[in-house]
């Protein structure tokens, strides 16, 4: 059986300025810096977590 990786793109849509020191450091994790930053990355439980974090910040689709 082939399981296909689901795969999603994460965009830094608002400003990490002012935001605690967790959510800025989660962000940098996932190679978010700048508005308009993205990465498509493999979905994992840990993704998922990391996203919770910081979900206000984000915009998450899937990825083709």
């Amino acid at each position: 059986e082939i399981r296909r990786k689901i795969m999603v793109k994460i965009t830094l849509v608002k400003s990490l300025i002012g935001r605690l020191d967790k959510q800025v450091k989660t962000a940098g994790s996932l190679g978010l810096k700048k508005i308009g930053d993205f990465k498509v990355l493999e979905d994992s439980p840990a993704l998922q977590g990391k996203i919770f974090v910081i979900k206000h910040l984000v915009k998450v689709e899937q990825a083709d």
